[in-house]
């Protein structure tokens, strides 16, 4: 069904691994030996991962309400970022680019000791920092109305953050939404969970408005986990009560999530109004550049 794998070194002594829909952009950084141990184990285990996910698909995409069950370590991985929030409609596929990450660090970790580590699957990030040092991950941005990043920003995260993971979802993104954020940026202690939370979040930023249109997912993919659940299709100009509205409600979720301690941090965005939370320890800064979710390297700290 799917092409091969595809496996291959970047500038900068990163891989790429390609197969089907995963896309992941990795980097390690420590001794020359452990490096190459890190991506040797990471090359063995990352054809295997699609076809294990392809065999329980049905289970994964069934809402946690429903009890799914799966017996791979990526599949587990999903239903176990979901499990805290089974009060409300999700299903394991809400955590799949996070989980395929995280268990892509793990086996890189396992391999060797590093100083640091990211794995971005599709702007979903699973991170490693050792004591002494820190890495910079790049966050999406607002948007204008034509799709022209305004601001994006950077966070820097470092051994003490307790932070391993980085996820942004939104009705701009590559799956569906049932909100309209431009993006939801969330921290956690791993990518699969601020997958998940991310996920939510976006689809808390939301207001009923004659400028948003709306389908029923299975009219638009009809295997779409999200079945009946009406999904945003377009967002039109907003009212800045609309936009203040809709933020104010993922905020608030953000907000609980934070509480129960299932995230550390988010950034919500829409139409160039941005709310963060974070604790003062962690920052969350504006910054120029280019927009695409990227871990960057930097010097190490006292």
């Amino acid at each position: 069904m799917f092409a091969p794998p595809s496996l291959q070194r970047l500038a900068g002594d990163r891989l790429h691994l390609s197969h089907g829909p995963i896309d992941v952009v990795l980097k390690a950084w420590g001794a020359a030996a452990a490096v190459a141990a890190a991506y040797a184990a990471v090359c063995r285990r990352f054809p295997r991962i699609l076809p294990e996910l392809c065999e329980e698909l049905a289970q994964l995409r069934l809402p946690m309400h429903e009890a799914p069950a799966a017996s791979g370590r990526v599949a587990r991985r999903m239903i176990e970022a979901c499990r805290p929030f089974g009060a409300v409609f999700v299903t394991p596929m809400a955590a799949v680019a996070g989980a395929v990450a995280d268990e892509l660090l793990a086996e890189m970790r396992d391999a060797a000791p590093l100083a640091r580590a990211f794995v971005n699957d599709g702007g979903d990030i699973a991170v490693l920092t050792s004591e002494g040092h820190a890495l910079e991950i790049g966050i999406a941005g607002a948007y204008s109305r034509g799709a022209v990043p305004l601001v994006n920003g950077r966070v820097r995260i470092d051994a003490r953050s307790g932070i391993g993971g980085i996820a942004t979802s939104g009705a701009r993104g590559r799956s569906f939404s049932l909100g309209i954020a431009d993006a939801a940026t969330t921290l956690a202690s791993n990518a699969a969970t601020a997958d998940v939370a991310a996920t939510l979040v976006a689809n808390a930023v939301n207001v009923q408005s004659p400028a948003v249109e709306r389908r029923p997912a299975c009219e638009l993919d009809p295997d779409s986990d999200l079945r009946e659940q009406r999904v945003t299709v377009s967002v039109g100009e907003l009212t800045s009560e609309e936009i203040a509205e809709a933020l104010t409600r993922g905020a608030g979720v953000a907000a609980a999530y934070r509480r129960r301690g299932l995230i550390v941090a988010a950034a919500l965005m829409l139409a160039g109004e941005i709310r963060t939370l974070s604790p003062r320890s962690l920052r969350l800064r504006g910054a120029s550049g280019s927009l695409p979710c990227e871990a960057r390297h930097r010097s190490p700290v006292a």
